[in-house]
């Protein structure tokens, strides 16, 4: 049975620690990380943060919804990320929160996703005064730029271990990246896959990276190479890693985007924090010359990360229309 290795972003041996992330990429594409520089305060604020905000009343958060931008709410069902096996959509509700541009700056561009956040305030969500509001988007903001330093180091370390001499390869993708964080409240009902009902469905994830927060309750799982369903338990402290399509593009199938689930036993709500760390949306992705060759020819057509988003959110978001 596969297990899911650990690695520590603070390991002195730098060596040691690219060699570990190469072979949990190509044997698991999942990893636990530990040693990441985000303190416990940080991680419990933005947890916190997050069930305020999915306690609120449904008009409430349907008022927090900009759906050209995909940003603020989702609401339960709205998603079906496995629509061969789901008779209903996924038993979870989000919220989408990226790089917060406001519609004044000469990088407003909703055809590329890049715009402002929808932010709770006392006018759209009564129950909250504007001290709570303001310490809502604090909380997220200082989480996601957290995160997104971290999401640099990561591909920077990666870089390395897929083989490439200079950690700085990456650095022009990501220049603007197309960072996004989204908070999930799973309901307290129980997953029957029998009966199509999955708390989330079975899917890869379609980026670069991902970086998951999880409260105590478990639920995910992912698919081995050997077609068996490992759980992935909930780790204090530790964020849960995983590989997403255009990774797996850009190392032509040595990195590995694994499919996974989430589960839910009907007991307990379940939150869950996402943090999608993209390349900017106009970056090529298309194999690396050092992962082919006439012996092993790219298995993927080139694509920009953009394009490859907006698809695969056509695909599985039920009421994605962004703006031309």
């Amino acid at each position: 049975m596969a297990t899911i290795p650990t690695l520590r972003l603070d390991n002195p041996d730098k060596q040691n620690t690219v060699d570990s992330l190469r072979s949990a990429c190509t044997d698991v594409g999942f990893f636990y990380l530990e040693g990441h520089g985000i303190s416990d305060e940080i991680l419990h604020d933005v947890m916190q943060a997050c069930r305020i905000v999915f306690d609120l009343p449904l008009s409430s958060k349907q008022s927090l919804s900009d759906k050209n931008m995909s940003r603020g709410y989702t609401a339960f069902e709205e998603e079906t990320l496995d629509p061969g096996k789901q008779t209903r959509g996924d038993t979870k509700e989000g919220f989408y929160f990226a790089r917060d541009i406001p519609k004044s700056s000469p990088k407003y561009n909703p055809a590329k996703l890049a715009g402002p956040n929808v932010w709770p305030s006392p006018a759209l969500c009564p129950e909250m005064t504007d001290t709570a509001c303001d310490a809502f988007r604090d909380s997220i903001m200082t989480y996601f730029e957290k995160a997104s330093e971290l999401g640099f180091r990561i591909v920077q370390m990666l870089a390395l271990a897929i083989g490439l001499d200079d950690e700085r390869y990456f650095d022009k993708d990501f220049t603007e990246p197309m960072a996004a964080m989204r908070p999930l409240h799973y309901a307290s009902e129980k997953s029957n896959p029998e009966k199509g009902v999955f708390a989330c469905g079975a899917h890869s994830d379609y980026g670069m990276i991902t970086l998951l927060l999880t409260d105590e309750n478990p639920g995910l799982q992912i698919l081995t190479k050997q077609g068996e369903w490992v759980d992935v338990p909930p780790k204090p402290g530790s964020f849960v890693v995983n590989l997403g399509d255009m990774l797996e593009r850009w190392t032509n199938g040595l990195f590995r985007s694994t499919v996974h689930r989430v589960l839910t036993s009907g007991e307990n709500d379940r939150y869950s924090i996402p943090f999608f760390y993209e390349p900017n949306f106009d970056s090529k992705v298309e194999c690396l010359p050092i992962c082919c060759s006439p012996d092993n020819p790219a298995k993927y057509t080139p694509t920009t990360s953009g394009e490859h988003l907006l698809e695969k959110y056509r695909q599985t978001h039920a009421d994605f229309s962004p703006e031309d």
